[in-house]
């Protein structure tokens, strides 16, 4: 039976990286993989899905923020990749578990929360109906710890303002524990910056 995955980390935990890794080895054995993303992910281009170190596929479907999700036929589709799944919305999860149901693989990668340590709705539907969590794993950039939050700069500054869909990269969100987190937004009764 197919299941629905949701493979979640912080910022820089090398998801997308691992994405393409997995269509590139569907692709080898001479399966058909449908790639989707979010619209509002244009960090590269509106219809690519691209790593920080320069690797590259374009979408199969690009999601509109404010349409639901339609799936093509899947008759001959080997397993569905989903970059940044937190930017879509729960409907859009409710899909891609109907997909899995059907027998198609479906593996979601994405934040798991917001900057804020608020999880997206769509990574709370997936936490939800995913039949396999696993967590993509990265350091602190602080420390040797394990990373489990995003810290956002602003003007190189640990911040809490803004809204929780704001795109970026290693200039505006950094990966960090929970200590060095606590520490760079001054929640432990130490100040920083």
């Amino acid at each position: 039976m197919a299941k629905l995955y949701f493979r979640y980390g912080t910022v820089g935990s090398a998801k997308t990286l691992n994405l393409l890794a997995v269509a590139h080895n569907y692709r080898q054995q001479g399966k058909k993989v449908v790639l989707v993303k979010p619209a509002v992910d244009t960090r590269f281009g509106a219809d690519i899905i691209k790593t920080r170190a320069g690797l590259e596929m374009p979408a199969d479907i690009v999601v509109p923020a404010s349409d639901q999700l339609v799936l093509p036929a899947l008759t001959d589709v080997a397993c569905i990749l989903v970059d940044e799944a937190q930017f879509l919305c729960a409907a859009d999860i409710d899909q891609f578990r109907s997909a899995a149901d059907a027998g198609v693989p479906v593996i979601c990668y994405g934040l798991r929360t917001d900057f804020r340590r608020q999880l997206f709705p769509a990574s709370q539907r997936l936490l939800e109906l995913a039949d396999s969590i696993e967590e993509v794993k990265t350091t602190c950039t602080f420390c040797l710890r394990k990373a489990v939050f995003n810290l956002k700069l602003c003007d190189g500054c640990p911040t809490l303002d803004g809204p929780s869909v704001e795109l970026g990269c290693e200039e505006k969100y950094l990966p960090a524990c929970a200590a060095c987190y606590a520490t760079k937004h001054g929640l432990n009764n130490s100040r920083t910056c």
